[in-house]
């Protein structure tokens, strides 16, 4: 399994932990064509890390996200994000440890996974309808495995109790039926987050969490045997998926390339670069087949949610689909990312896939958050 300099990478967590690092992945670092351009326009770090803080405040004292045993339910589109980017900004921002808001947020999964078996699920099927707790189960020990291996990974020790969230996602990992490999997912029709498309993202989020564990973690015999149905299961699902989907497979396929074969590689690169709209971004609407529940049209400007993701994806695996054009794409989506960050809040724009939202409402933030920690993630690539 190739092994290269870790650096950072997304994920999702519905529980966190006190880390101090973000999810870090080997992948090779930022094409030497955009490094050896001339310096890219400031784009304002410390008014990101606000905006990313500030909603964190927000969150922890949101009563609807509190969970048994002083726990809290920590989202994908604003905690993980955050616990991915704002880690990154420490050496810019001449910090030498985490924030209070991070420490906050992270606090949870560490619990959470210690004392599993005394944890109830983040939903319940009484409340919430059938499948639920199944559900948020399954969610929760995949994202406990991927955010403690992250952190892990920076430190260059996978320690015991990171090995013990792996072995609660591992003891849930569906064996039989249509979707062996992968793990039952949260679904309240809440696009791209809590929806039938986010089983296979955050499987493969997954896989990318174990190939990249410190200690080679992924070539122990136990682990090889899960990672094999697991890269089964996102071959094999591959086709049918959104192109949203599409673009975190690639990414996993860094390491693991039977799940994107490199002939549907060049034909995936072709499509990504054929929706790369004049102003150099990229849309989430067009990533998929989407429809808002309150039938309203979707927003198909550009958005830092997609243009942070697609751009990190490409940076990060281009030593590996060395096309001429690439960089080209990769450096009008980092011109983009500079130019459209809020000056004033620090984040990104990004719209919701399921209503139109009042942009500065709370819940009409929450793709802000998403695409702000996106477009960190991407803007500091450059740097590494």
């Amino acid at each position: 399994m190739q092994r290269t300099n870790p650096i950072a990478c997304a994920a999702c967590v519905l529980g966190a932990a006190a880390m101090s690092a973000v999810f870090a992945i080997g992948i090779p670092a930022g094409p030497a064509a955009l490094a050896a351009g001339p310096a890219a326009p400031a784009w304002d770090a410390q008014a990101a890390a606000r905006y990313m803080d500030n909603r964190e405040v927000w969150w922890q004292g949101w009563d609807h996200d509190k969970r048994d045993h002083g726990t809290r339910c920590v989202s994908c589109h604003t905690q993980a994000p955050y616990a991915l980017a704002r880690p990154l900004l420490r050496d810019v921002l001449g910090e030498t440890g985490v924030s209070p808001m991070e420490a906050a947020m992270l606090s949870d999964v560490e619990k959470r996974v210690r004392n599993w078996k005394e944890m109830l699920p983040f939903y319940s099927d009484e409340i919430y309808g059938t499948g639920k707790e199944i559900e948020s189960r399954n969610a929760e020990s995949v994202l406990n495995a991927v955010i403690l291996s992250s952190y892990d990974r920076s430190q260059g020790h996978l320690r015991d109790l990171t090995r013990t969230a792996f072995d609660h996602a591992w003891e849930l990992q569906s064996t039989t039926g249509p979707d062996a490999g992968a793990w039952v997912w949260q679904n309240f029709e809440y696009t791209p987050w809590e929806s039938k498309e986010s089983q296979y993202h955050w499987a493969a989020l997954m896989a990318i969490a174990t190939a990249t564990a410190p200690g080679n973690y992924a070539d122990e015999p136990a682990t090889a045997e899960r990672l094999k149905a697991l890269s089964s299961y996102l071959k094999t699902h591959y086709a049918a998926q959104p192109l949203l989907n599409k673009i975190v497979a690639l990414w996993a396929a860094h390491w693991l390339p039977e799940i994107v074969p490199e002939s549907k590689r060049d034909a995936l690169l072709g499509q990504l670069y054929a929706r790369q709209r004049t102003d150099g971004g990229w849309s989430t609407t067009n990533l998929g087949s989407w429809a808002r529940r309150d039938r309203t049209p979707l927003e198909t400007r550009s958005d830092g949610y997609a243009t942070g993701l697609i751009t990190l994806v490409l940076e990060q695996t281009a030593p590996a689909n060395p096309h001429a054009q690439r960089f080209d794409h990769i450096q009008r989506g980092l011109d983009w990312l500079i130019a459209n960050q809020d000056k004033a809040t620090g984040a990104w724009p990004a719209w919701s896939l399921n209503k139109n939202r009042d942009p500065h409402s709370d819940a009409g933030q929450f793709m802000s958050d998403a695409a702000t920690g996106y477009a960190v993630l991407a803007l500091e690539e450059t740097r590494r």
